[in-house]
């Protein structure tokens, strides 16, 4: 039988005074997500806690059964959608923060082997296979739009002035379009999710570098922050990474 482990570390950066970054995993260690709030020091912050106080919520409320994938997915929607009105709500109540939103990305691990991931924006969820780190999100960006139409390279995206400028997230309207995504987990793949203080200062091969030589979720987490912390991190940055095993002690 599958099993997981999961850690999750976040970090203000250098350049910025307030980390304006959220996350959450589950009691039950079945949802992750990461949230990285814009809109100022005050704003940004709110939107992205919002947001995972929205979800953690209703799945301590409504949590589908673990291998049923239609409902699984229905509840990824439906606490997107959630968090999206609460951000847009107290945005609209609230001239204080007025304008402030979030991007999200939530997992949540099924039975059979199975992983369902809702994303908003340009945080990120990357599967590390057999030493190889794959992104399975696509960016809710300007540039990434740019890259896809082949105007940029992805060397030149990195180095865009533009590169956070993001075309979908939550709390901008009361309604908000949601990419979904399936994955099949195998032993011994990792998931990581991140904010974009992370891909921003490290390239997909260092990230697969780190996951390759560590077996603790929690220091592999703590290296990924370290290596952007050593790269300048001009963002916050968040990571939460999800290492899967068959047997008992997690050591296979």
């Amino acid at each position: 039988m599958l099993k997981w482990r999961v850690a999750s570390k976040t970090h203000e950066g250098k350049q910025r005074p307030k980390n304006e970054d959220n996350c959450y995993v589950s009691p039950d260690e079945r949802v992750f997500c990461v949230a990285d709030g814009m809109g100022g020091a005050l704003g940004g912050a709110r939107a992205s806690k919002l947001t995972v106080e929205a979800i953690a919520q209703l799945w301590n409320d409504r949590r589908p059964h673990s291998s049923d994938l239609d409902a699984i997915k229905q509840w990824l929607q439906d606490a997107v959608l959630l968090a999206n009105r609460s951000v847009w709500s107290v945005a609209e109540q609230d001239a204080s923060v007025r304008g402030m939103g979030t991007t999200v990305v939530v997992a949540v691990q099924a039975e059979d082997s199975k992983l369902q991931i809702a994303h908003v924006g340009d945080s990120r969820a990357y599967l590390v296979r057999n030493g190889r780190s794959t992104l399975l999100t696509q960016d809710h960006s300007v540039v990434q739009e740019m890259v896809r139409a082949g105007r940029l390279t992805e060397e030149q995206a990195r180095i865009n002035p533009y590169k956070n400028l993001i075309t979908r997230c939550l709390g901008h309207d009361d309604k908000v379009e949601i990419d979904l995504t399936p994955v099949e987990i195998k032993p011994d793949d990792w998931i990581v999710l991140c904010t974009d203080g992370l891909p921003t200062v490290l390239r997909d091969e260092q990230i697969s570098s780190v996951v390759e030589n560590l077996t603790d979720p929690a220091a592999v987490c703590g290296e990924l922050v370290n290596q952007t912390l050593d790269g300048g991190a001009p963002d916050n940055v968040t990571v939460v990474a999800v290492r899967y095993f068959e047997n008992e002690n997690g050591n296979g």
